[in-house]
């Protein structure tokens, strides 16, 4: 059951706002900036649900279908839409990717110059295609993320732009969403919801929504919030700053969360955890959700490396929703690096020839 007017509804999904708009900070002044985010599928996944045995059931919550193609898109349509309420003309983010895209094109969708500070040679090239694409100032620097980020917030504390990474808390407004379209899909909530873990805002905005529902009623459990970080990125998990974060999980390449203190509430409040996952882990969990017939970036793919690393701890009969962040053509690269299908090039063009390759002469 959605909250959105049937009146819009007749006109096909009217975005996140306007569909969820009495549960956000939403009022009759704000010029709502939309590309229709949200209403993103959740799609079981029953071969992975096999490797755990024990009658689980198991979802992904394709979030790469947004407009942008990752998660993002939900909390940047609530906070470019309080930005220009607010009179910006400008909006700044620090990036490892997913971020500046979202940013970039909900500027420019609603009349706003966008500044993108990413760290040089980190971010992936579908990725910075799509800034540059959709016209955002994008700056490079000789740092890391976190870095990034301390000089977004200096600026905004000095110039008149405003911050809409997930410290923006009107961010965190629009992501929560994502737990409503999983509770009216299921019914209820899962028993575990499954997260990859950057900045920590997703993790945080998920346990917001369900919480909101939960006191409506709308749900009659919350799950417990599982939370993965890479190996060579995770502040949370080891209890301290990294310094130097190192992951083929770009979009989780993260040092210093933003959302850390936040983070570790919702652990304790849910009764979660916060667990590490190797690269060869994240790229083996990349790998089967491919043979189910879904392309995620890396990132995303380490929700479904840390059940799997976990699943004798999962509940017998239990449901488990495992977050997907990010759409695979942000990353080709690791993409084609990891596939294992055969690439015949330099084919002779005539029907012997692919006839003989495909088996069949």
């Amino acid at each position: 059951m959605l909250t959105y007017r049937p009146e819009t509804a007749r006109g096909g999904w009217p975005g996140l706002i306007r569909a969820y708009e009495r549960y956000l900070p939403i009022t009759d002044k704000t010029p709502v900036v939309t590309l229709h985010e949200g209403n993103t599928p959740l799609i079981p996944v029953p071969t992975i649900a096999e490797r755990i045995g024990k009658r689980v059931q198991v979802w992904v919550k394709y979030d790469g279908l947004n407009p942008t193609g990752s998660f993002k898109d939900r909390g940047m349509t609530v906070a470019i839409s309080k930005a220009k309420e607010a009179g910006a003309a400008a909006v700044i983010c620090a990036s490892t990717g997913n971020t500046s895209a979202a940013a970039a094109a909900y500027a420019k969708r609603g009349g706003l110059r966008a500044f993108v500070l990413i760290p040089d040679g980190k971010i992936t090239q579908g990725k910075l295609a799509q800034a540059l694409i959709y016209g955002a100032e994008v700056i490079a620097i000789d740092g890391n993320f976190d870095r990034a980020l301390e000089l977004v917030r200096g600026t905004a504390e000095r110039y008149p732009v405003t911050v809409v990474n997930s410290v923006n808390p009107y961010r965190l407004e629009g992501q929560k969403t994502a737990a409503f379209e999983i509770v009216e899909a299921l019914g209820d909530a899962p028993d575990w919801l499954c997260v990859p873990v950057g900045n920590a805002g997703n993790i945080t905005a998920y346990w917001m929504g369900f919480n909101q529902y939960c006191r409506e009623n709308r749900c009659s459990t919350l799950p417990q919030m599982m939370g993965f970080q890479a190996a060579g990125s995770a502040p949370i998990v080891e209890g301290k700053i990294i310094e130097k974060p190192e992951t083929i999980a770009t979009a989780i390449r993260i040092g210093n969360p933003a959302n850390w203190t936040r983070a570790i509430a919702v652990q304790n409040e849910s009764r979660g955890g916060y667990h590490s996952v190797t690269d060869p882990e994240i790229l083996e969990a990349y790998r089967l959700l491919a043979a189910e017939g879904i392309f995620c970036e890396p990132a995303s793919a380490a929700s479904v490396a840390g059940m799997l690393k976990l699943r004798d701890a999962i509940p017998a009969d239990g449901r488990i929703v495992c977050v997907l962040t990010g759409n695979g053509l942000k990353d080709p690269d690791t993409a084609i690096a990891q596939a294992s299908a055969t690439f015949h090039r330099q084919v002779s063009p005539d029907l012997t020839s692919v006839a003989r390759l495909m088996g069949f002469a």
